[in-house]
């Protein structure tokens, strides 16, 4: 049988019929969920369900528009209230990716600039790069990653789902409701192109931040090309749930078990901080608790926005909460690491 001409159908296949088995049995965000764990079993167990690369790429510009669409003229004003929040928010994931790497450091048996940024609570592919300018052991890297999204895009929906914490951040819903396909090509097209352009000047996760931002401008001064159809938020989630679940090639588990026990105990501390951070903010903050949890979670872009967005709690809150994350982290993660990596030389 050829590999080459079998291996997208059968991921696609898994995918979907992962997708609606989990809507079926009503498990959170399962577009997203169902596809990724569908086709994680099917990688782990040795079939070939390798995502292409577009199909992230698509998956992310659909997310980063739907988002996008969120945030009008009074959210914005909303999220200006909010600044030392989301500062705090910068500050609180640089200090869970400190806290990590010093774990993966003293007990997976690697060395520091691969606890590093397999620690830091960047993006995948920024972290995996940077290791790798770094002479860091990138495999490690992108195996620590691989595991903290799955374990997190798992268990916080759960959670939430358990907790019966939906459509409680009522004040993001009042947006352009009104599907205009021809509105809607001319909406892709601008994200694809301003995609490229953050590709060409090599800028941060510029599948999901180049279509954010054009859809923000547009939103922002009340220009509405079209409303985002469910059923394309759906494929959205879908496609990103696959190129994720075909991360886990077979023997995955069995690679490095020693850094990935450290890795699930560290993501599983970083959930407990999370937890009681998320708590005595919100507090004192405003925030709704449910809507403060998802924007401090340590897990990806993609995966806490599109929880955020299924579960209709704070997505422009949430979505700052992370971009602005992501700015921090990878802005901070090579001059820290230096920093860090003296500190130890010295003391340790």
């Amino acid at each position: 049988m050829n590999t080459t001409f079998t291996k997208y159908p059968i991921g696609l296949a898994g995918a979907f019929v992962g997708a609606l088995v989990a809507n079926t049995v009503g498990l959170p965000i399962p577009w997203l969920l169902g596809s990724l764990l569908a086709t994680a079993v099917l990688s782990l167990n040795g079939l070939p369900v390798n995502a292409p690369g577009l199909c992230r790429k698509a998956g992310l510009t659909i997310i980063g528009v739907s988002l996008g669409l969120y945030f009008t003229p009074d959210m914005a004003v909303l999220l200006l209230e909010y600044w030392f929040w989301l500062l705090l928010g910068m500050v609180f994931s640089i200090t869970l990716g400190v806290i990590g790497s010093l774990l993966l450091y003293r007990f997976a048996g690697v060395d520091f600039v691969t606890a590093w940024f397999a620690s830091a609570m960047g993006g995948a592919s920024e972290m995996a790069h940077m290791a790798d300018q770094k002479g860091a052991q990138v495999d490690k890297v992108v195996s620590a990653h691989s595991l903290r999204v799955l374990m997190i895009v798992t268990i916080v929906p759960f959670f939430y789902q358990y907790m019966g914490y939906q459509n409680i951040d009522n004040s993001v819903l009042q947006q352009n409701t009104q599907i205009h396909w021809g509105g809607l090509l001319l909406l892709f097209g601008l994200a694809y192109a301003f995609a490229r352009f953050f590709e060409w000047r090599s800028w941060s996760n510029p599948w999901t931040f180049g279509p954010l931002l054009i859809a923000i401008l547009l939103t922002i001064s009340d220009i509405h090309l079209s409303a985002m159809p469910p059923v394309i938020s759906k494929i959205g989630q879908l496609l990103i749930g696959w190129a994720l679940g075909n991360k886990f090639s077979q023997g995955f588990f069995k690679s490095a078990p020693r850094l990935l026990s450290v890795v699930a105990v560290s993501v599983t501390m970083s959930l407990a901080l999370t937890a009681l951070a998320t708590y005595i903010v919100a507090s004192i903050s405003g925030i709704p608790l449910p809507t403060l949890g998802l924007g401090l979670s340590p897990g990806g872009v993609a995966e806490m926005t599109i929880t955020a967005k299924v579960l209709q709690l704070g997505v422009p809150i949430v979505t700052a909460f992370h971009v602005s994350r992501m700015v921090a982290v990878i802005g901070t993660a090579g001059i820290l690491c230096r920093f860090m990596e003296g500190w130890l030389k010295r003391h340790m």
